[in-house]
């Protein structure tokens, strides 16, 4: 079954064919990044517009790389949500234009649940049950996908994501955006013993995270070392930083995984292209003899083969979307779901 799916959620304009869940046979991605940089982050009204623009022609390039015409594709995806609501509009009423007219099936698939299916395309063996550790822009969950359609949330963040606080501290030190890949080329050069920022763990069974008393304490930090006229090593603050934010998503995830008994634990969303963040949970699993899985970087960053490939399962549970799909900007993983065939 070959699935062409739209993905508009934030930035990145980008459309895909996939073939059973598993195989990409054409994936374009159109970022904004160079747009969006000189405003530090996403202006939405600016996304939106420049999806509108570009989306048919990374479409048309998406079916040229796989060889195909539009009619033979068996069916459309597209994600409607969360994101943000006038770009997710953009692929949603493109898609279901798509669906309407070809007359083929449509589906809607969650942005978040396309994140965790990114490791299917990268694993082909791997199958449910697992535990997954999603860390974005957005979101920082811990996730147990029971099967490919059915997810149960055990932990998420009370305040900022830890991709928001990666952004946040990026832009205060002036490494610029995007704040993850910045903070991690900085912490390369820095030592990540040179400042003790807190680890905030919670209560002690929580496996919720939280990450603005973090921001905080690395805000403070700058100020003080201004008020004092004291040099700042940007590169050790992003070091210690992110050496922070690492070792309490390793602790949460690895503790989850034990006392779930879960002998395999993923990893998805951009932040999961942390260099630091795959060595540390790597190492952890491998001391436990728990398996650990993580997509390539072009997969951990919004695409369109993910949500191709979520779709393909959602499809194989009876969803199906017709011309009332919408865009929810604020939809939860497991929330929702659409009409069964």
């Amino acid at each position: 079954m070959k699935i062409l799916a739209i993905e508009t959620s934030c930035d990145e304009t980008a459309c895909a064919v996939v073939e059973d869940g598993r195989k990409i046979l054409s994936s374009v991605i159109n970022t904004q990044i160079p747009i969006h940089t000189k405003y530090g982050g996403v202006v939405p009204e600016i996304a939106s517009r420049n999806h509108v623009m570009d989306l048919p022609y990374v479409i048309d390039e998406a079916l040229a790389q796989a060889d195909m015409k539009l009619e033979d594709v068996d069916a459309i995806a597209v994600t409607r949500g969360p994101g943000l609501v006038g770009a997710l509009l953009v692929g949603v009423s493109q898609a279901k234009a798509m669906a309407a007219v070809l007359k083929k099936p449509l589906i809607g698939v969650h942005h978040i649940e396309g994140h965790i299916a990114a490791n299917y395309l990268q694993y082909p063996e791997l199958e449910p049950p697992f535990l997954c550790l999603v860390v974005s822009g957005g979101h920082s969950h811990l996730v147990h996908v029971r099967d490919y359609t059915d997810f149960e949330i055990l932990g998420r963040t009370r305040d900022d994501a830890a991709g928001e606080a990666f952004d946040k501290v990026a832009r205060v030190l002036g490494l610029g955006y995007p704040g993850g890949p910045k903070i991690d080329a900085a912490a390369k050069r820095g030592n990540p013993a040179a400042i003790d920022f807190p680890r905030v763990t919670l209560e002690r069974d929580s496996y919720d995270f939280s990450f603005s008393g973090l921001k905080s304490a690395v805000l403070n930090y700058l100020n003080s070392k201004k008020q004092k006229g004291e040099e700042v090593v940007p590169e050790d603050v992003a070091a210690s930083f992110q050496q922070a934010v690492t070792d309490v998503l390793t602790e949460k995830t690895v503790r989850c995984a034990e006392e779930l008994g879960m002998k395999k634990v993923v990893i998805a969303g951009g932040v999961s292209a942390n260099t630091e963040l795959r060595e540390e949970l790597a190492n952890a699993c491998s001391q436990r003899g728990i398996e650990f899985y993580y997509p390539a970087p072009v997969l951990c960053t919004d695409n369109a083969a993910m949500i191709g490939s979520q779709a393909y399962y959602d499809y194989q549970n009876g969803e199906r979307a017709d011309e009332r799909l919408d865009a929810k900007p604020g939809i939860r993983i497991g929330q929702d779901h659409q009409t069964k065939a």
